[in-house]
């Protein structure tokens, strides 16, 4: 079996693209992406988007800061389990969750993942466990916290031992962001999650108002770009326009 990669909507969000690109103008939809990972040793999810809560009373779950800052486009159906159920995948049988950072649009699903090992860049989990630090990030562990075994790598690593999907240390949005490099048949894509949202992101070099790093992120940006001038494909974070051209689950990405 080779590699095989889904993509899945899990809910909108609508914020100011002013805080999301400096110089940025009025308000943006951002899609909230989830990837199924099938690969002959197990199966993986690249983020879980949305709690469910979310669908319901986004102020209860997220706080009325976040829900004051997006507004939320969020039905039932959209969260990671029932997407995986409309594909005929039981979400307690995904053995793996592999987490690009903490904050409430990627981690959300956790929750509804009970059997996987979650794959985080150790730095990223120690702030998410510093209650100073996760305050001052955005994380909040009622989203991550949940009992999983947790697998807390340092920089690169090598999923399922094959090369085919790695981790990439991708810092600066948060202190221990990752992006997930894999090989599919057509070539080489990158899943960028935060480390750029927007296709303008990379070409323009127009950073968030509000990150953990700044430098770090421009750094980020640098590594993208060689991966795609050699190729690679990069699936931006939130970007609208970039999504309308994905396949969407059940289609996979070829």
């Amino acid at each position: 079996m080779e590699l095989k990669l889904y993509a899945m909507t899990c809910g909108w969000l609508t914020g100011d693209l002013g805080r999301l690109m400096e110089g940025g103008e009025g308000e943006v939809e951002l899609p909230i992406p989830a990837y199924l990972i099938e690969h002959p040793k197990g199966t993986a999810l690249f983020d879980t988007g949305l709690h469910p809560d979310c669908q319901r009373d986004p102020a209860g779950r997220v706080g009325p800061r976040l829900a004051g800052l997006f507004k939320f486009r969020y039905g039932p159906g959209e969260d990671v389990a029932s997407r995986l159920v409309a594909l005929g995948r039981e979400p307690a049988k995904i053995d793996i969750v592999v987490t690009s950072h903490l904050h409430f649009d990627h981690v959300g699903g956790n929750a509804l993942i009970p059997n996987a090992t979650v794959v985080v860049q150790r730095r990223e989990w120690q702030a998410g466990m510093d209650p100073d630090i996760a305050a001052q990030r955005g994380f909040d562990r009622k989203d991550f916290d949940l009992g999983h075994k947790v697998r807390e790598i340092e920089g690169e690593h090598d999923v399922f031992g094959d090369g085919s999907v790695v981790c990439l240390p991708t810092y600066g949005h948060t202190p221990g962001h990752q992006s997930l490099k894999l090989r599919l048949a057509s070539g080489e894509v990158v899943l960028a999650a935060d480390s750029c949202y927007f296709c303008r992101t990379l070409r323009e070099r127009r950073l968030p108002r509000y990150a953990h790093d700044h430098e770090a992120m421009h750094a980020s940006l640098d590594r993208l770009a060689r991966l795609e001038a050699a190729g690679a494909r990069i699936f931006f974070g939130h970007d609208s326009d970039f999504w309308k051209a994905v396949p969407q689950a059940p289609a996979a990405i070829g």
